[in-house]
């Protein structure tokens, strides 16, 4: 298992989105910033909570050319309830291969039953990870306070 460094160019991945749609990652956040999120799954609570923080800071990344992008092995009905549930506004994709996106960026999968511990990267304009942080458990990720702060932080300082 490889983990992202900052520096490290992201790895192409496709996210299945609900309606037959897929996105490509890093393409789609060409030109801005990119936070991509791998959460647990519906079911979690600290990932509904994340999700909800990240959909109500949308604005404010806006302001600093960022778009928010996250994934869970859920299937296609369920990330659809949880999309509406929170009345998510961000790409939220569905199905995702556990074992390659792990293999891809590092990530940690839980095995029985599978599903992603809360995984986070931070991606420049050029689709190159400025921060990643893994957890191996419920707790430890990517808050939209932080995100916000590190790009302030970072455009300031570019």
């Amino acid at each position: 298992m490889t983990l992202l460094n900052p520096g490290d160019t992201f790895p192409a991945l496709s996210v299945s989105l609900p309606e037959g749609e897929s996105l490509r990652l890093p393409d789609a956040f060409t030109g801005g910033y990119g936070v991509v999120l791998f959460y647990r799954g519906s079911w979690c609570p600290y990932c509904n909570a994340q999700l909800r923080a990240f959909q109500r800071s949308l604005d404010k990344l806006a302001e600093l050319d960022a778009k928010v992008v996250a994934v869970s092995v859920d299937d296609e009905a369920t990330t659809k309830e949880l999309i509406d549930k929170h009345g998510l506004q961000f790409p939220v994709g569905h199905s995702a291969d556990a074992d390659a996106f792990a293999e891809a960026t590092g990530a940690f999968v839980h095995k029985d039953p599978t599903h992603f511990e809360s995984t986070g990267f931070v991606l420049d304009p050029q689709g190159k990870v400025v921060v990643s942080v893994y957890s191996s458990g419920a707790i430890g990720r990517l808050v939209p306070e932080d995100v916000i702060g590190l790009l302030r932080y970072v455009r300031e300082h570019a």
